[in-house]
C-alpha cells in the first residue's frame, strides 16, 4: 500500500471520531440555555421524551443532528411562550405523529408496537417446548 493511500484511509477512519468530537456536539449549546436551572432541567427532560426523527434511536437530547437541534430550538422557544410539557408534546404529535415520542402511547394503532415484544418471547418460548419434548421423545 502507498503511503499516500494509507494517509488518506486513516484520515477517512477519523472523520467521524472528529465529527461526534464536544466541540461540535449539537446537544445543547450555549445559545439555548436557560439561566433559570429549573427552566434548563424541564427543557431537558423534555426533550429526552422526544425522539429524533433522523436518528430515530436517540432522543433529541442526545442527537447531534441538525433536525434535533431545530426541535430542541422549537421546544425552548414554546417553553419561553408560555406552553406546558403537554402542549409541546401535544404540537409534536400533531406535527410529527406519536413516532416523535420515545413512549408512544397504548392505543389500538400501536397494540403491535407494545406486543410484539412479548410475542416474540412467546414465539421463542414454544421453539424451546417443542424442542425440549423432541429431545426427550428421542432419548427415551
Amino acid at each position: 500500500m502507498t503511503k499516500s493511500l494509507f494517509l488518506f484511509l486513516m484520515l477517512m477512519a477519523a472523520a467521524p471520531v472528529a465529527a461526534q468530537s464536544p466541540a461540535s456536539s449539537g446537544a445543547v449549546s450555549v445559545g439555548m440555555s436557560f439561566s433559570d436551572p429549573a427552566m434548563e432541567a424541564r427543557a431537558r427532560n423534555l426533550q429526552r421524551q422526544l425522539r429524533c426523527l433522523v436518528c430515530q434511536g436517540e432522543s433529541i437530547d442526545e442527537s447531534n443532528s441538525p433536525l434535533a437541534g431545530d426541535l430542541r430550538r422549537l421546544v425552548r422557544e414554546q417553553m419561553v411562550a408560555g406552553k406546558t410539557d403537554a402542549e409541546i408534546q401535544d404540537f409534536l404529535v400533531a406535527r410529527y405523529g406519536d413516532f416523535i415520542l420515545m413512549k408512544p402511547p397504548v392505543q389500538p394503532n400501536t397494540w403491535l408496537l407494545w406486543l410484539a415484544p412479548f410475542l416474540v418471547l412467546g414465539g421463542a418460548g414454544a421453539v424451546a417446548w417443542i424442542t425440549v419434548k423432541k429431545a426427550a421423545a428421542r432419548a427415551a
